[in-house]
Order: structure tokens, then sequence, then C-alpha cells
């Protein structure tokens, strides 16, 4: 489950003080000290990507010196420095990216494309106001590499400090929980079972009509005037109401009760914890709603996905143009068939796609359906084809499928539309199955660099594969997809279970 700051991180930090007496009912006492909520993970965010741009600026002007040995004319190109880090400012913050909490860490947004477009805003600016003529753009696609770098270095940096400093209690954000009745204290249960994070500390449960006198494990902490005075101390940041059970007149009454005090109070329907992880919260207008399905390319992602797959699969259409005339042309010249293969396969949205391949088997043997999988020694493949599978070479054609737009570069594989596992059909035997079809599919994914290229052999295995395929889906960003460019030469280079 991801609780954004919908389940607000209030406040600034306490001051250091005494030790506050033992609190009643079974609540632990603590130690006042220099303490911040989680809302300082998102300022920490913008700290860090400000100090990026402000190191990357000297090194780039005194790199750009020493390589070229030229003279610039310095103000113009910080000027242009401090455009381009507004304008990264300002989409990042248009894109909520620094409305995050230590719960959220990951970057969901691409800081990569952000700062290129700030680049080319700030070039854009500079033209305007006519100081064109003293800028270079040598120094902005230095300065823009730099900056790429630099971000790219402080995210894990910065996590491990923002751990840091909550495993130490210096992010720290304290938890009551309302509703003592049974239904709302196993609905407090569930979630606490649910949530492992280091910053987060449950204080207790208060109730005025409270109908258990014991909770084994949950202290209580007694009535609303009660948890009023825990939160003037400053040992409450927020109150989560738990359960569906309370009327809108009575919610009234608790939120009226707490609003004398300064804390968040947050209502937690308990929907969203029953359906927990598979789920996130996004706002309808002002209605919050729990988006339990989300398209994983949206408005700029998918701009920037397709781009990198028209340019990379390019490139690489012209660098490895002799590898396709060398394979070819032996396989004209070892077997009788058409050099290529086309086979339909299960694509984005499910639909079926032509998928283009080296011919690899027999032109007899062929299995247009691919209702059988391909095993080690299968007598189907061609001795040339052995050679182009053990390598991966058969899939170059889908560079073709890439720049056509029925397949990207990195994605969940296309499976043939008869494709098996054991006796049953593989999306009746993987449950979700159908979720990796909500992207392309690509000639290489992150099952394949994690160890799943080749035969499915088991259930367990192609299970395996769609959990992979699934975590891409949902955890993409253009990074990852270089990662996975890379690791698949590892892969084909040293995988031994491809044929």
């Amino acid at each position: 489950m991801r609780i954004d700051d919908n389940i607000s991180m209030s406040g600034a930090a306490e001051a250091t003080g005494d030790d506050v007496p033992a609190l009643s009912n079974g609540v632990a006492s603590t130690r006042r000290s220099l303490r911040f909520t989680s809302n300082v993970v998102g300022s920490l965010f913008i700290v860090s990507d400000i100090l990026c741009f402000l190191i990357s600026a000297p090194i780039t002007l005194w790199a750009y010196q020493i390589v070229r040995g030229l003279q610039i004319v310095v103000p113009v190109h910080i000027t242009a420095f401090i455009l381009m880090l507004g304008s990264f400012l300002l989409i990042r913050t248009s894109r909520q990216a620094y409305r995050r909490s230590l719960l959220d860490l990951s970057d969901s947004s691409d800081t990569t494309f952000d700062a290129v477009i700030s680049s080319l805003i700030a070039s854009a600016l500079i033209w305007q106001v006519g100081l064109v003529d003293d800028y270079s753009r040598g120094i902005t696609l230095l300065f823009l590499l730099s900056v790429v770098v630099s971000l790219s270095l402080s995210r894990p940096l910065l996590h491990r400090l923002i751990t840091g400093l909550a495993v130490r209690g210096k992010i720290e954000q304290r938890i009551a929980f309302y509703g003592a009745d049974p239904a709302s204290v196993a609905l407090t249960r569930q979630l606490l079972e649910s949530l492992r994070f280091p910053h987060l500390r449950f204080i207790g449960i208060a109730d005025d009509r409270a109908r258990e006198t014991h909770l084994e494990g949950l202290p209580l902490i007694g009535d609303l005037p009660k948890l009023c005075d825990l939160a003037r101390r400053g040992e409450v940041d927020q109150v989560l109401i738990s359960g569906g059970h309370f009327t809108p007149k009575r919610l009234e009454q608790i939120v009226e009760g707490l609003s004398e005090v300064c804390v968040d109070v947050s209502l937690i329907p308990s929907q969203a914890i029953e359906l927990a992880p598979n789920y996130r919260v996004n706002l309808l207008g002002s209605v919050p709603v729990l988006t339990l399905w989300q398209r994983p390319f949206r408005d700029m992602n998918q701009v920037a996905k397709r781009a990198e797959d028209l340019l990379l699969g390019s490139i690489a259409l012209v660098l490895l143009s002799p590898v396709f005339l060398i394979a070819a042309l032996l396989i004209r010249l070892t077997s009788a068939g058409p050099i290529l293969f086309v086979q339909p396969r299960v694509g984005f949205n499910n639909e079926t796609i032509k998928v283009f391949k080296f011919r690899s088997m027999y032109t007899d043997m062929t299995d247009v359906g691919a209702r059988k999988t391909t095993t080690k020694d299968d007598p189907r493949v061609t001795p040339v084809g052995r050679i182009l599978r053990r390598f991966s070479i058969d899939e170059l054609p889908q560079l073709f499928n890439v720049l056509q737009g029925s397949m990207s570069l990195v994605g969940p594989r296309p499976h043939g539309t008869e494709m098996m596992v054991g006796d049953r059909f593989y999306h009746e035997a993987v449950r979700g199955y159908a979720g990796r079809h909500r992207v392309k599919p690509g000639i290489t994914g992150y099952a394949q660099v994690k160890g799943l290229r080749g035969e499915v052999r088991t259930i367990e295995r192609a299970k395996r594969r769609v959990e992979l395929d699934k975590h891409y889906v949902d955890h993409w960003s253009f990074w990852l997809d270089i990662w996975i460019l890379l690791a698949t030469v590892r892969a084909v280079l040293f995988d031994r279970d491809a044929y």
C-alpha cells in the first residue's frame, strides 16, 4: 500500500527539552528532542537538487576552459544555469515530485527527462533575450551531463541519509488511532502488520465510547480529552480514525473535538486496508479515490519511452547492420525457406502483433503458434539457427517492430498466441498474466536479465517471469531501461539457458 501525504506528515521540529513523565494507560514515555516529521523529506529533495546544480556549474565552466582553452562570457552562462535550475524546479514541482514522504522515496518521475526539458527552456530564453552570440552549446551539453550525473549519484546517498535519520528517530511520525471497538481494532491490527517503516511510531488507541478494556499489545490512551492533551505535549502528530462504522455525525464530533489542538486527522476506509497493497491514492477533482490499476506510461513518460525506442533503436539498427547481413546470408545458404520468420504474438492491450525473427528452424517444422516450447537439442532448429538463438541474433529483426511501434526495446517478452506451460495455456496457468500486456512487449526484458531467459519448464518459473514483468511495468524508469539493455549484453554472452 502506498500512503502518500494524504496520510500527511505534519510539523517542523520539536525543541530539545527534558524528559516527559510517563504517560497513563500503558503509553511509554518519550524524550523530547530535535525531531522532524516526514514532510521534511520533500524539502531535502529540493535542497539536494539545488546543490547538484550549484556543484555542476563551476565544474562545467572549469572543465570547458581546460579542455577547449577558450575564454567564455561567464555571466551569460551563469544566467543560463540559473534559468535551467528555475525551470527544473518548476517542472518537478508541477509534477508533485517533491510532495513525498519517507513512505515513498522512489523517484516516480524521471529526473533526466526533466533536466533535458529545462535545458531546452533555458536555451530558448537565452536566444529570446538576444544573448545567443555569447552562448556556448558545448557548455550547455556539458552542464546538462554534469547535472544528470549529479542527480543520479545524489539519489542513493539521499535515500541512505533519510533512512538513517529515521532509524535514529530524527525523522519520526507519531500516530494515534481513534476507535476501540472490535471492528476498528481489527483494522488497526491489519494496518500495523502492513506498515514496516522506521519513522512510524504507534502511540495507542483512544475512544470516548470504548467497548474494550484491554487490548493485547495495543495500549489504550483513554478518551478524546486525553488524546488532545498528548497532542498539546507534542506526543501525537497524527490521528487515524479507522473503521467504516462511524456515522457522519459521529465523525464530525470527533474531528470537532480534535480541532482544538494542532494535529493531523485522517480517515482510513476499511477498503484501504483490505485491498492493500494493490492500490494508490489519487484525487478525482476533490474526491479521493483508490486507484487499483493504472496505466504505466502516461503523458510525458509515454513520449520519453517512444523517443528512447526511436533513438536507440535506430542507432542499434545501423551498428548491427553487418550482423544482419551475415545472418541473412548464412540462413539463405544453409537451409531452404525464407530468411525471416513472421510469427503472431500477444502484444500491447492483449492484441495480436506480427513479430519478425530470423528463421532458426526448418521450414516444415516451424511452430507458428508457439504451442511447443523450444528445448535443448530441439531437432526443429537448424545448425545455424542454434548459433543465432544462442546469442539472440534471431531476435534482431524485432528492431523493425520497435521502429514500427508495435514493440519496445525493453518490456515483457511477447509470447506466442498458443504458448503453453505443461498442459495449460500460459494465460490460464498464471494468475495476473494479462497485466504484463499493459505496456508494449520488448526485445529484452527484466525477467530475461534476472536469469529467466530461455525455456519455461515449470509453472513456478512461468509465475516468476510474470512477477518480474509486472515489477518492470510498475517501476519503469529511463535508467531501469538502460540497466536492462546493458545487462542484456552480459546475459547474451554468458547465459547458457538459451537455445
